[in-house]
């Protein structure tokens, strides 16, 4: 075999932002969306090592690339830190990479995970690997997070590789258990991009805010931020103020994803919106990611009578999440949209169960 293609989906983050981080270590509940990258991955003569990458989305020549070297600062250096890690467990010919996709960058969708799997799966499906879905996911985020210099942590690739179309995925971003979690027929996952971009591996209020929980970890004396609950939170008067509100946001944050699926299983329609409406308050006012775009969608969501919408992704820019009942869709996109008119609807995922069709 001389060629083989793969695909990998973009995720939306339901609740649970923010909390990954290797200092945080909490739950997150994502699911996968109905946008995929495409990775064409051929074979060619030349060098060992040195690999040409084109994409269709992008009006630029072909790129070419040494595996040995260091991060240009280029989208192309995600594609070659994947095939550096893939490197180290096979052995790698000249290669070409031919990128494809329709998610959304810089929308909080995670367009650099789905990227990022993809190109693994590709190395997989092309040299006949045994990696599974988990390993997958962790050689995707060694490459975003070690070679690119992402500090992220491994949500995004687990929803990616491991996640279900049609189910949330609730991982524990410590011990890396996950099991699927069945969402309501009824609603309808609404995201809605604010008009303006991030980009988290340039964003230095992002690294600011990780380095921040990680000061909060180490003066509170805990191996991760998620160990703590509610009764911990008078412990963060200790900390110069904006520690202990990063900290304070991940520790509920954590804490309202398992009520979240609670509320989920036992079918508390009430309960879900009020979390997902906490959350974007903690975001807003603890984590201090959010925008005053972002806010001026959530708050016309709320005016029309959808409390769950709140801000997905890292953050400074992006898009929200509503969840919305599917009867409300088209007159509560009509009345957002209307009061917001730079925002864009990227979609209207409506929540079905089916097979998982993103495996190489």
């Amino acid at each position: 075999m001389n060629s083989f293609s793969a695909k990998a989906p973009a995720r939306a983050n339901i609740i649970g932002e923010h909390t990954d981080y290797a200092t945080n270590a909490g739950h997150v509940l994502p699911t996968p969306l109905p946008f995929h990258t495409t990775i064409k991955l051929e074979k060619v003569t030349g060098t060992a090592g040195r690999v040409t990458i084109s994409s269709e989305n992008f009006d630029e020549p072909p790129c070419q690339r040494l595996l040995m070297e260091t991060p240009r600062g280029h989208w192309t250096d995600y594609v070659v830190g994947c095939l550096r890690i893939a490197a180290t467990r096979v052995e790698l010919p000249a290669l070409t990479v031919a990128v494809k996709s329709d998610v959304p960058i810089g929308s909080g969708i995670s367009s650099s995970a789905a990227l990022c799997v993809a190109v693994v799966r590709a190395v997989k499906g092309l040299f006949g690997t045994r990696w599974n879905d988990e390993e997958i996911a962790l050689m995707a985020y060694e490459s975003e997070h070690d070679y690119v210099g992402v500090p992220c942590g491994k949500m995004d690739q687990f929803a990616s590789s491991v996640g279900r179309p049609g189910l949330a995925l609730l991982l524990d971003t410590k011990t890396l258990k996950h099991r699927n979690v069945p969402l309501p027929s009824n609603i309808v996952l609404m995201l809605v991009d604010c008009g303006k971009k991030h980009d988290l591996a340039k964003g230095s209020g992002y690294r600011q805010r990780v380095a921040e929980c990680t000061e909060a970890r180490d003066k509170l004396g805990v191996g991760t931020l998620c160990e703590l609950g509610y009764k911990d939170l008078p412990r963060l008067s200790a900390l110069p103020e904006n520690v202990a509100k990063r900290a304070r946001h991940v520790i509920t944050e954590n804490l309202r994803v398992l009520e979240f699926v609670a509320a989920l299983e036992r079918g508390d329609s009430e309960k879900q919106a009020d979390l997902i409406a906490a959350s974007h308050v903690s975001q807003r006012d603890d984590f201090e990611c959010s925008i005053p775009e972002i806010d001026a969608l959530v708050e016309s969501s709320i005016r029309f009578g959808v409390r769950g919408a709140r801000l997905v992704g890292g953050g400074f820019g992006g898009a929200i999440i509503a969840l919305v009942p599917r009867r409300k869709v088209a007159a509560w996109w009509s009345y957002v949209s209307r009061e917001n008119p730079n925002s864009k609807l990227i979609s209207t995922y409506a929540l079905k169960n089916t097979e998982n069709e993103y495996a190489a």
